[in-house]
């Protein structure tokens, strides 16, 4: 493997761990055209590697946040949550469907960063965040990445 196919599957990777449905899939098949092993390979990498990354870039915000407004306010100290429509709608997702449902919708409508960071804050234990989290990015890049070569055809005579 030369260091130009290095480049090419660092580039891909690094754009899937960001968001698979909006920059990821389409760069991963931009750049590899018609290399399939590889366009899976590097999406399905950079997926679980952004899960791993911001789920403990978002433990350690989480942590470092709850100490500072500890030696800021003190433990006893409660500020009055308010509920936004947003905050409401996340917190719907949680109670309906879990971690399973946050792992489901994080590639396709929200993204690796964001579901990362949801699924930590309501979920503490790393290890499962990261497995359901990788799992759901995985299969997302099969399901992102086989309906663009089924549909290729047809999405080619458009431009």
């Amino acid at each position: 493997m030369d260091s130009n196919e290095i480049w090419k599957f660092i580039s891909a990777a690094l754009a899937c761990t960001i968001s698979l449905s909006k920059i990821g899939i389409p760069a991963v098949i931009a750049i590899y055209k018609s290399n399939y092993f590889m366009a899976l390979l590097s999406s399905c990498c950079g997926a679980v590697f952004g899960t791993i990354v911001f789920t403990y870039f978002f433990a350690a915000i989480i942590k470092w946040w709850e100490r500072i407004k500890e030696s800021w306010f003190g433990k006893k100290h409660h500020k009055k949550k308010v509920f936004t429509k947003f905050n409401r709608r996340i917190i719907t997702v949680k109670h309906r469907f879990g971690l399973t449902g946050i792992a489901i919708i994080t590639p396709v409508l929200l993204s690796i960063p964001i579901g990362a960071f949801l699924a930590e804050r309501f979920y503490k234990d790393k290890q499962k965040v990261i497995i359901y989290l990788s799992i759901s990015g995985i299969a997302w890049c099969f399901i992102f990445y086989f309906s663009f070569l089924y549909f290729y055809d047809t999405i080619k005579t458009w431009f």
